[in-house]
């Protein structure tokens, strides 16, 4: 091609739906970390190391005192959330073959991200862990036709009798903020 093309040059009907994607940074929750977990793949399958611990707490995680292990399974299409916890701290991992998108909500009133949601994809062929610290509220949707297992780790167990477990309406934000953006 001797030149680049302009707006000019594209058809007039689909002139006015054109735009330039944002691949500008999106907004962070102060302490929440995406800490990348090694994912090794050979002709026979995979193998990931999930959690390396070191001096007693999760390497990468500092601070952060294991207590508990758990698992959840969501059907397709379910939507777990809002939870909150006022002193348990979660770690999630999701295995790279599965995909699961997680919300997350900054509520506490002191922090520098108060108010501020984010969204991200755990899976979809990445192996990692997501911290997300007291305070902030998480939740997810299975976006996938299949169920899902989340297994996630806690810094406290699970008392039923007085347990660390709130919840929000899962629509809070708007039944929409659980629809994956389309481009």
């Amino acid at each position: 091609m001797d030149k680049a093309l302009t707006l000019d040059d594209i058809d007039e009907k689909s002139q006015g739906n054109i735009y330039t994607q944002d691949y500008s940074a999106k907004p962070t929750i102060e302490g929440v970390k995406i800490v990348p977990v090694k994912n090794f793949v050979g002709e026979d399958g995979d193998f990931s190391e999930i959690i390396r611990m070191e001096n007693g707490g999760i390497e990468g995680i500092p601070g952060f005192e294991l207590k508990q292990v758990n698992r959840s399974k969501l059907l397709p299409g379910a939507i777990k959330g809002w939870h909150l916890h006022f002193s348990q701290d979660d770690v999630f991992y999701l295995p790279p073959s599965d995909s699961l998108l997680v919300g997350l909500w900054d509520l506490r009133k002191d922090s520098k991200t108060n108010g501020v949601s984010m969204k991200i994809t755990l899976g979809s062929g990445q192996s990692s862990l997501l911290f997300v610290p007291a305070g902030v509220a998480h939740g997810m949707v299975n976006i996938t036709g299949a169920p899902v297992d989340l297994f996630y780790f806690v810094s406290e167990k699970f008392d039923p009798q007085n347990p660390d477990e709130r919840r929000l309406p899962w629509d809070s934000l708007g039944a929409d903020f659980w629809t994956p953006k389309r481009d």
